[in-house]
């Protein structure tokens, strides 16, 4: 039985989904960006995380935003006002 952050995650339309799963991935998006956009705190990403990837995938997404100063808006530097690359999203 799905927890209570994957089925809040789960009644988001399949685009909200993607892009929460896009965004936990990026080393530059905080998790507070996400619980700003959709409602999911660190904790729950990681619930989702840990749902929708497969075993090795969510072992290597952990092993990658654990402890990553970038991903935690409290380690942040001040000076980083942004949460991507400026040229990320190219049109």
């Amino acid at each position: 039985m799905p927890t209570a952050p994957v089925k809040r995650f789960r009644r988001l339309p399949d685009d909200a989904q993607s892009r929460v799963i896009e965004m936990a991935w990026e080393d530059r998006t905080p998790f507070e960006a996400i619980e700003t956009l959709f409602g999911l705190a660190e904790p729950d990403v990681i619930e989702v995380m840990r749902h929708q990837l497969k075993p090795a995938s969510f072992r290597l997404w952990r092993k990658r935003v654990t402890g990553r100063t970038t991903k935690h808006q409290a380690l942040r530097s001040p000076d980083v006002l942004r949460g991507y690359c400026p040229t990320q999203y190219k049109r």
